[in-house]
């Protein structure tokens, strides 16, 4: 069975704007593109990745490099009672916690990241890596 995996903005952005990290990020999209995977985002995070993507590359393209990531990154979110279980929670970061118990709430098993702070602050059930300890631990 394939894992179910939360990908974080910032690893959307190393693929999409090619950036120090592009080259783990590809691998981690081309284990989705297979089926290795299954990808899942937020509303939040498909905001942030076309405010860059928008700055970057223009309008049209940003619609167009988001409208293929949306082929293999499944878009969740949140209600209510998740969001409030996200702002009691200890991960101080709000956007993180409320990302963190999205991907919770819709049985996610790991959370791929580069945020620091979030690394440091998975709580039991749902495992946060950086994508090349996925791909170097995980899936050895």
């Amino acid at each position: 069975m394939a894992h179910k995996i939360f990908i974080d903005a910032n690893i959307l952005l190393d693929f999409t704007l090619k950036r120090e990290f592009y080259p783990v990020s590809r691998q981690v999209m081309e284990l989705a593109l297979n089926g290795e995977i299954v990808l899942f985002t937020s509303p939040a995070i498909v905001h942030i990745i076309a405010y860059w993507l928008t700055k970057s590359y223009g309008k049209q393209k940003a619609k167009e490099l988001i409208i293929a990531l949306l082929e293999y990154v499944t878009v969740i979110d949140a209600d209510h009672a998740t969001t409030l279980n996200a702002l009691y929670s200890k991960i101080d970061d709000i956007e993180d916690a409320i990302q963190y118990f999205t991907a919770l709430h819709h049985q996610v098993e790991i959370f791929l990241t580069r945020d620091k702070k979030l690394l440091k602050s998975a709580l039991a059930g749902l495992l946060i890596y950086t994508p090349e300890h996925f791909l170097n631990k995980v899936l050895r």
